[in-house]
């Protein structure tokens, strides 16, 4: 059974980037590679805030992990940041994965971006830590990504305590 997955990534400018990733499966058998899309990011774009995270909010629904496609501007975006705190706040497993090596259309790569988990600090035990501190980041073209992606998911779904018994209770 293969997870619903939200990605969440910088719209105009990483578009062709995150397709890279979000379409892997295409070559693959889709149980292989381990998710389903559950991104809303076409119809973000002409909407306003609240209509906005009112999509978000529903793109989330049903889905066990985020992926955050990380580029040169990713930790800027502020949809981004909230795509983050809700999939946080609703126990969905979280990951990165740096995207900026990943040609674009015209054949470019990018410089490497913040990682915006690093923005967003929760309590535990008493102090505010930063996210990066409990959710891996990797690399798609150095960790091969193509390959890894699917474990990747599952990985980060079995951290959260997102079983696939409890997902297909859903």
């Amino acid at each position: 059974m293969a997870r619903r997955t939200f990605f969440s990534f910088h719209y105009e400018h990483d578009i062709s980037r995150a397709n890279v990733v979000r379409n892997s499966w295409v070559t693959q058998e889709r149980e292989a590679a381990g998710f389903f899309d559950g991104s809303l990011w076409e119809e973000a774009r002409t909407k306003g805030q609240a209509a906005v995270e009112a999509m978000i909010d529903k793109g989330l629904e049903n889905t066990s992990v985020t992926v955050v496609l990380i580029g040169r501007e990713t930790a800027q975006r502020p949809y981004v940041l909230y795509e983050i705190k809700k999939s946080y706040a609703r126990g969905n497993g979280l990951l990165g994965v740096n995207i900026y090596k990943i040609k674009n259309l015209q054949g470019e790569v990018d410089d490497s971006g913040e990682n915006p988990f690093d923005k967003l600090l929760v309590s535990e035990n008493g102090a505010k830590v930063a996210l990066s501190s409990k959710f891996p980041v990797y690399n798609w073209n150095n960790d091969n990504g193509y390959a890894n992606l699917g474990s990747w998911i599952e990985a980060a779904a079995k951290k959260a305590g997102r079983s696939l018994q409890a997902l297909a209770a859903m």
